[in-house]
Order: structure tokens, then sequence, then C-alpha cells
């Protein structure tokens, strides 16, 4: 997973519930004002699940992005989630979904 527009406290509260989740923060590596065709590329690129918080233009983009490219996926987590409820919903979706359930497709934090 990659992670991008969205709290860091999810990422720290996350990784000690469970340590072999494969989580890359995008701060660091993904410049800030990247354009999300861009993002979803480099995300595409590295075979990582997106996981972002910008609901508002980021499904629109992967819709677009469909259309030439493939997609391991995105993953959207509502603002509105608390950080406990992102993080249980993330450790849900590591646990139980495969790498398909989210393969080119824009899924919803459970």
């Amino acid at each position: 997973m990659r992670s991008e527009s969205f709290d860091p406290d999810i990422r720290r509260g996350l990784l000690p519930r469970d340590p072999s989740v494969d989580f890359q923060p995008a701060a660091g590596t993904i410049p800030e004002g990247t354009l999300d065709p861009e993002v979803l590329a480099i995300a595409a690129d590295q075979d990582r699940v997106l996981v972002s918080g910008d609901l508002r233009t980021m499904s629109v983009h992967f819709q677009n992005f469909m259309a030439a490219r493939e997609s391991p996926g995105v993953l959207l987590i509502p603002s509105s989630h608390s950080i406990g409820a992102s993080i249980e919903g993330l450790l849900f979706v590591w646990l139980n979904w495969t790498l398909e359930d989210l393969r080119y497709r824009v899924s919803w934090l459970p």
C-alpha cells in the first residue's frame, strides 16, 4: 500500500498493530502538490494499492488513468473516519482482502 493525502497518525497507529503491513507513506517520496494522475502512475509503477483521503478528485482521475494503464487499485478513506476507525479498517483490509479484491477499482475503506 502507498499512502497519499491523509493523516500520518494512521500509519503510526497501524504498524504496531501488525508490523507485517507493507505500507509506504507518500511523504518523502512523492512531492507535495503532485497531481493525482502522477500519483496514480507512481503507485502503479511500484505495483502498490494507493490509499488516499482525496475523495473529491481521485476516483475521476482513476477512471481516466484506467483508460490507458492498469492499476493495483485505490482505497479511499473518508475524512469522517476517525484515526482509530481508519486503523481498524486498514487492518481489516490487510488481513481479509486480496490484491485481486482491489485491483482495477476504487474501493472505500470499510
